[in-house]
């Protein structure tokens, strides 16, 4: 039993925006705040006292969209998002969940769309994975020395390849029986029996199949028709389970097919959260569609409807063309298609039929897409030739007398994965994140932490919104107050998601962040690059903020304390539970069933 924990004299953000932040402090026993006062507190004479004076105490920071399904196998403290204060998080998203397949088919289901090496995860899965359902999973998932909270989805694309058949469940115009229907639902209550949010899908086409049997193929739930998903959705309405979702952009029907599903006329509403709503280069048009389509349909249609919204500069890195975003059109397709046969991809790129190609759908102005391809808003950042790096590839295009596309295509075939670069695709307008803040139809949190290991680093998302808000405080130009902010960034979220934490409250489970706001100017948009060393070492983009938050406490107890994690984080001792949907309160509405002794399991 680990001795009490008094945190004095803290300005304490309770998570609820309407409560204003004050001097209090916060008594911790057997992992509960047991006591909030704005007096001194008497407290066991073997109390640690943890002097917050000058520093912000709020509830820890919850991520509700991560692809940390593998992550959390090998290495349970999840680092990159704990040390940011990110005390929660959820799984399973976009249709991806690593519950009911074989180990070959749930990596071939991640690792490509979701960037994650399948040499990785793929061995990993194959020694570890011993469950079969979601209650095997999350007898695990508790058996692990957690480092935070976890709360996940069970992804379509896992229940229909399951019931299917991994073959069938990606081949055009096959449509699972009645049978596999109903074995689908099965599996959904089975999952929602265990406490799973509800249900994660994907309509894009440009997420691929990964490995030898299926590669480019479409994940699974992008085959699934919506008359298909019918039974499931209406297991999903009937128990106030959560529909999380990804559009076609091809369509812009299907993001409304999204929200008039979670209507709720002359039937209990869905909710339903999408993403994302993010003011695109490419498509500036997209973000004022998407709030319009958002009120109409949550204010005129009881819709229980929200997007998810990154808080910051939407900033991705590649190596080459090893990216999602090169599915987004057909010549990039073909590239990535051919990753594997480098020789046939460069003969292919060397074609004038296939530049032309290129170059027509680059240009393509009304096009869906995501990045902008607007080569000129681009940055070579490492390069076997030193002279391009800092350069962006029009600029090599315009040294060398070609064609942008051309250039660009010349140095993949001479460089391959060697050239690495950079482009912002979203949110590079400042005047719009007062919009975007405010927004009450969506949600503040959208990392893909666990995913994209080299392609993005957006774990510390809280952090970056307290920055913003704080800064247009400090300007007089406030777009909200801090309270609200913290709200977004807690509270709300554990409300919406019906979980388990985001509150300061006596008798709430203590998972608190306590911040240094003289240390703020720390908060940058760099990135740095660390290796996983679970994952063989594998380099992943990181984020660092020297001095910005220095304490998280998970279940009562420090894990993240100056400059670093106790010792045997993540390997000897479990902090974090397994958050089951709405499984917290008694009838009284009081938060129930779990102690300090719960969170002490070895692994």
């Amino acid at each position: 039993m680990n001795p009490a924990i008094l945190i004095e004299n803290g300005l304490v953000f309770t998570g609820d925006q309407h409560d204003r932040a004050g001097r209090k402090n916060i008594l911790i026993e057997n992992g509960r705040i047991s006591r909030i006062s704005d007096q001194a507190i008497d407290c066991p004479r073997d109390t640690q006292v943890i002097d917050a004076s000058d520093r912000w105490v709020t509830p820890g920071f919850v991520d509700s969209h991560t692809h940390y399904d593998a992550e959390l196998v090998a290495s349970p403290g999840l680092k990159e998002s704990a040390r940011h204060g990110v005390t929660t998080i959820v799984l399973g998203n976009c249709s991806v969940s690593a519950v009911y397949n074989t180990p070959e088919d749930t990596s071939d289901t991640f690792t490509r769309v979701e960037a994650i090496p399948r040499e990785v995860m793929l061995p990993l899965l194959e020694r570890e994975k011993t469950w079969t359902n979601p209650v095997e999973w999350v007898d695990y998932i508790d058996r692990l020395p957690l480092g935070v909270n976890i709360a996940s989805f069970i992804g379509h694309s896992d229940l229909r390849s399951k019931a299917m058949g991994m073959a069938r469940s990606v081949t055009d115009n096959e449509v699972a029986t009645e049978a596999e229907q109903e074995q689908m639902n099965h599996m959904l209550n089975e999952a929602l029996d265990a406490g799973f949010l509800g249900m994660s899908t994907m309509d894009s086409p440009w997420d691929k199949m990964d490995g030898n049997k299926y590669w480019s193929h479409k994940t699974p739930s992008f085959y699934g028709s919506w008359k298909e998903r019918r039974r499931l959705l209406k297991t999903l309405r009937e128990r106030d389970a959560i529909l999380q979702g990804a559009p076609n952009l091809l369509t812009k029907l299907n993001a409304v097919r999204y929200m008039a599903v979670s209507t709720g006329l002359f039937r209990k509403r869905l909710k339903t959260t999408l993403i994302a709503m993010i003011d695109l280069i490419g498509d500036r048009y997209v973000m004022p569609l998407v709030a319009t389509g958002a009120q109409v349909f949550n204010r005129l249609c009881n819709a229980d409807f929200r997007v998810q919204s990154p808080p910051g500069p939407f900033t991705v890195y590649y190596d080459g063309v090893d990216s999602v975003m090169f599915e987004e059109f057909p010549a990039g397709q073909a590239m990535r298609h051919l990753a594997k046969q480098l020789d046939e991809r460069n003969d292919m790129i060397r074609d004038p039929a296939f530049r032309s190609q290129f170059k027509t759908e680059i240009k393509k102005k009304f096009a869906p897409k995501v990045w902008h391809k607007d080569l000129s808003l681009t940055v070579i950042l490492d390069c076997p030739d030193s002279s391009l790096i800092g350069k962006n590839f029009m600029q090599v295009a315009e040294e060398r007398g070609l064609h942008p596309v051309d250039a660009f295509l010349d140095l993949i075939i001479e460089y391959d994965l060697q050239i690495r670069w950079t482009t912002t695709i979203g949110n590079d307008r400042r005047e719009k994140y007062p919009m975007l803040y405010n927004f009450p139809y969506n949600i503040i949190s959208f990392s893909d932490a666990g995913a994209h290991l080299r392609n993005m680093a957006f774990y510390d998302f809280p952090l970056q919104m307290i920055r913003h808000v704080q800064n247009s405080i400090d300007t007089g130009q406030p777009m909200m107050s801090m309270e609200k902010c913290i709200w977004r960034l807690t509270g709300e979220l554990a409300d919406w998601f019906d979980i388990d934490c985001g509150h300061l409250l006596e008798g709430a489970v203590a998972d608190i962040n306590i911040l240094n706001p003289a240390c703020f100017d720390q908060i940058t948009e760099e990135v740095a690059e660390a290796p996983i060393e679970e994952f063989n070492d594998y380099p992943r983009l990181v984020n660092r903020h020297p001095g910005v938050v220095t304490q998280v406490l998970v279940g009562g107890q420090l894990i993240w304390n100056g400059d670093g994690f106790v010792p045997g984080y993540g390997v000897q001792q479990r902090y974090g539970r397994f958050l089951k949907k709405g499984h917290y309160r008694d009838e009284d509405g009081v938060t129930e069933g779990w102690t300090l002794a719960a969170s002490t399991a070895t692994p």
